[in-house]
């Protein structure tokens, strides 16, 4: 009896391989997926880079399935990209909301942890990031990515953006490592970055950076479009020498008061 049952699940794995193979099938599905909401190429690199549950499911099922073409891959994908569409338009993930996006990095850095050597250089950036990522979190802002000594963080107004990266640079004056005292410069732009994984793509992400890499140190830039939708009582004065490869020639910024 035992050796029976053995045999009847070997066929039916055999049989769910041949279907799961069958190119037919797997154009069908292609098709079907094509036809779903969401991405239809959710399931590269980018789109399961997060850590969101469809992020974590995707990157496994693309780890079983990445060796030949399959049907139930593509059934799988298109259930997770549909989920990950529910998710976003629930609010538990952006999509197409506009975001503000902010961009920090240190002046300065790479060139002191020349000299500074490893050590000193992880033990300041401990520093930095526990002085500033908590700021982020508490205006409601979500780190998207560390980049060496900068962040990338996402918020849902300018205010918070505007804000976080100002009490940022407070926090940071409190802090010095082998004589180094740690200036940080920051970028806020508004819009609607296009949503992958855990990352954010598109024009405004590079503009944001843009912006970040133009202010000086211990200086908050923002763009027009910040501009435009932060509280009037937030002061700020027109950056009139400003210029950027990769931004729109006609962008504006402002410099934040703080």
């Amino acid at each position: 009896m035992a050796e029976e049952q053995a045999g009847q699940r070997r066929r039916a794995a055999e049989l769910l391989r041949r279907i799961d193979a069958d190119p037919r099938l797997q154009r069908v599905a292609r098709l079907v997926r094509g036809r779903l909401p969401g991405d239809a190429a959710y399931g590269d690199p980018l789109s399961v880079a997060g850590d969101d549950p469809a992020g974590v499911l995707g990157r496994r099922l693309a780890a079983l399935s990445a060796r030949r073409p399959s049907a139930l891959r593509e059934v799988g994908f298109g259930a997770l990209q549909v989920w990950q569409t529910l998710s976003e338009a629930q609010g538990r993930g952006h999509g197409d909301r506009e975001l503000a996006i902010l961009f920090t990095d240190l002046v300065g850095f790479s060139s002191w942890a020349l000299d500074a050597g490893d050590t000193l250089a992880v033990d300041l950036l401990r520093q930095v990031g526990q002085g500033l990522e908590p700021v982020v979190a508490e205006e409601g802002g979500r780190v998207v990515k560390r980049l060496g000594d900068g962040l990338m963080a996402v918020f849902a107004d300018a205010d918070s953006a505007v804000e976080a990266a100002c009490r940022g640079n407070a926090a940071l004056q409190a802090i010095e490592c082998d004589g180094y005292r740690p200036r940080m410069r920051a970028g806020v732009h508004v819009g609607r970055p296009r949503k992958l994984g855990g990352d954010y793509f598109g024009v405004d992400v590079n503009i944001a950076a843009r912006v970040a890499a133009a202010a000086g140190a211990g200086e908050v830039l923002v763009s027009e479009a910040a501009r435009d939708r932060l509280d009037d009582g937030v002061p700020l004065r027109r950056r009139w020498r400003f210029s950027a490869k990769g931004a729109p020639k006609d962008l504006r910024v402002y410099a934040a008061a703080h």
